[in-house]
């Protein structure tokens, strides 16, 4: 079986600092999304299990050149990158068009496995799209997997309960953190993955039909990531519970909510 994993290389927001509501960017690294890692290893997992080839796609920054080999390192077997300058700045859509397009151009897929969402904006918009572009089937919030004949037994996390599903490949999947938990690569794996092929992709590369691949191709501009402003009036009640209450009840009358 073939299969694409897509992932998505974020700074790590464990070490963003937030100067005068704006994210401080500078000297924050970057790494794979927790998610993505979960892709990944479901990815790896099947080809244990079964046999086929795990091929990792990216859409990114320059530091991809260093990352990908995280990746290979932890059982892909081939990267496919797209770092060009000419990427820059693409939405939710424009980025899961150029991925679907780096799969067709690389031989196509009977399985497509992505992170259900990830941890800088949470859209949760790239899976759905790339199955779209491909004309694959899809299912979200996976956190199980069963190879059934060429078919799929998919387990989705609807929160207050499970939900099995069954499905013919090819297909698109976007799978939950509940999925599994991500291997460390091994020092044998570091210097093996050194030697593992990566193809680095430009737009002219890609069968885009001359369409825009970065910020001029996005309809969506993200203004902040941050939450608004919220005003505290930070009032004081203090007494028996009798006087806290009636003091509650006061104050909300004065601001109009009772």
């Amino acid at each position: 079986m073939k299969i694409a994993v897509c992932m998505k290389l974020i700074r790590d927001l464990e070490q963003v600092r937030i100067k005068d509501r704006k994210a401080v960017l500078e000297g924050v690294p970057f790494k794979f999304d927790d998610m993505s890692l979960n892709a990944l290893e479901a990815a790896v997992q099947l080809k244990e299990a079964g046999g086929g080839e795990v091929t990792v796609y990216s859409l990114g920054p320059q530091k991809l050149k260093d990352s990908i080999k995280e990746a290979l390192a932890r059982g892909g077997d081939k990267g496919v990158v797209m770092n060009d300058p000419a990427f820059k700045g693409a939405d939710s859509e424009t980025t899961a068009n150029v991925l679907a397009a780096a799969i067709k151009a690389d031989g196509g897929a009977d399985l497509v496995i992505c992170g259900e969402e990830s941890a800088d904006h949470y859209s949760g918009q790239v899976p759905g799209r790339i199955s779209e572009s491909l004309g694959f089937g899809f299912c979200s919030y996976v956190r199980a997997i069963e190879v059934k004949g060429d078919g799929l037994v998919l387990t989705r996390d609807m929160e207050e309960a499970l939900e099995v599903v069954e499905g013919k490949r090819p297909m698109v999947l976007g799978v939950t953190s509940e999925i599994n938990e991500p291997r460390l690569a091994s020092m044998v794996q570091i210097l093996k993955a050194a030697k593992k092929p990566v193809a680095f992709l430009k737009p002219g590369d890609l069968d885009l039909d001359g369409a825009e691949t970065g910020a001029a191709a996005s309809r969506i501009e993200v203004e902040s990531d941050l939450a608004p402003v919220q005003d505290r009036k930070g009032i004081m009640i203090e007494g028996s519970v009798e006087d806290m209450a009636q003091g509650l009840k006061e104050a909300l009358q004065k601001e109009g909510l009772v």
